[in-house]
């Protein structure tokens, strides 16, 4: 199984890389498929961006003929992010640290030890600040010969010129729900065809998501009872309500702060990470930190606010997706469109809302949503927005 075979509905971009590996190899001369060392892979959210940075970095270290065969080490350690030339950086904090970045950049510059090449990946590039982008710059602009940078975003506009102009760009679309559901049913041989295309029109297409809703049926049940209250906002208690449920089940992954012994889930799994990471560098119970110590634990401490910072926010917005899908069906059904409606498992109550409401009044709120994400983004908390946003929302305020 070929490494590009998991890029679900990109074939131009596969295309693109496939030609620009054989280039690395010396394989071609055409100007177009020029090896660039440093390519920046965007894409709207679900459209497999690190499915495909990671496909095109397991390719540069394939050891066959033809690159990216799947089945070779080179391949099947990048793809497992087990390979010791890729690096593959993720952040779980709502921006990407100077630190961190200069690691990076550290890296860059130490020879492939058993690749071809030194690849280093890094995911939401955009969650870059002016001047940890800064640090980056030097790199791509004077790159060793043998490392290729690979940056991640949604839109090439999310990160700065300086960077943006050093980069070879390639841009990937939204997959097809037919070709998101085929993943799905691989995955899951006992889903139906048809439960597959439901799950992947539940999450839009994005195969993240798609997977994530396929193997958690909790998951399913929760946006189905989101969903549901969403359409039965009519008071301003409601609009209390369901903002409470929301935020009641953060994080993302078993939601729920559910009550153990006077401390929560998630306060029990911050103690248990902390104690971890004090035995890590040597500290047992009782000990006294050494001031280096301290500051480790200073530091770590720090690490898991910003975290649970991000997930919170991922969280929101997912939640408030599902719910611009929502009304993204709704107006399909006004415009009496035959595009078909992503939530089928709601088509009957959006036909109804769709009867209640104008033509302007569905528009209205879906900017509303959009306003209601801004607010999110720029560090207003969850629980105002949300809650200005169902007062919106409901259905009486006509």
């Amino acid at each position: 199984m070929s490494v590009w075979e998991a890029a679900c509905s990109q074939v131009a971009v596969v295309e693109t890389l496939q030609r620009a590996v054989r280039a690395s190899r010396g394989n071609s001369d055409m100007a177009s498929a020029a090896m660039s060392q440093a390519w920046l892979i965007t894409g709207p959210p679900g459209s497999g961006r690190s499915i495909v940075a990671r496909a095109f970095a397991a390719a540069l270290e394939c050891t066959e003929e033809e690159p990216g065969c799947g089945r070779c080490h080179g391949c099947t350690t990048t793809l497992a992010g087990t390979h010791p030339d890729v690096e593959l950086y993720d952040t779980a904090a709502v921006t990407i640290s100077v630190e961190d970045t200069r690691a990076l950049v550290a890296k860059s510059y130490v020879f492939p030890t058993v690749g071809r090449k030194r690849v280093i990946a890094i995911e939401d590039a955009d969650r870059m600040l002016e001047r940890t982008t800064n640090v980056l710059l030097k790199a791509m602009e004077e790159p060793p010969p043998d490392t290729v940078w690979i940056l991640i975003t949604s839109s090439p506009q999310d990160v700065l010129p300086t960077i943006r102009s050093r980069c070879r760009i390639v841009t990937l679309k939204v997959p097809d729900a037919g070709d998101v559901a085929s993943i799905i049913h691989a995955d899951h041989s006992e889903m139906s065809t048809d439960e597959a295309l439901n799950i992947a029109l539940m999450a839009q297409c994005h195969i993240g998501r798609a997977r994530g809703l396929a193997r958690d049926i909790v998951a399913r049940e929760e946006r189905k009872a989101l969903l549901s209250a969403v359409l039965r906002l009519n008071t301003v208690g409601d609009c209390v309500f369901a903002t409470k449920d929301i935020v009641d089940h953060f994080p993302a992954v078993r939601k729920k702060y559910v009550e153990k012994g006077g401390e929560t889930v998630q306060e029990e799994l911050r103690r248990n990470e902390l104690e971890r990471f004090r035995t890590s560098i040597g500290l047992r119970d009782g000990d006294k930190e050494s001031a280096s110590q301290r500051a480790q634990i200073r530091q770590f401490t720090e690490a898991q606010k910003k975290q649970e910072t991000r997930q919170h926010r991922d969280y929101i917005d997912r939640v408030l997706l599902d719910i611009l899908s929502l009304y993204r069906d709704i107006l399909t059904l006004q415009l009496g469109s035959d595009v078909g409606v992503m939530n089928r498992d709601f088509e009957a109550h959006c036909e109804s809302v769709a009867s209640q409401l104008t033509l302007g009044e569905t528009l209205e709120r879906m900017d509303a949503i959009a306003h209601a994400r801004e607010r999110i983004g720029r560090n207003m908390p969850p629980q105002l927005a949300l809650e200005a946003l169902f007062v919106n929302l409901r259905l009486q305020k006509r």
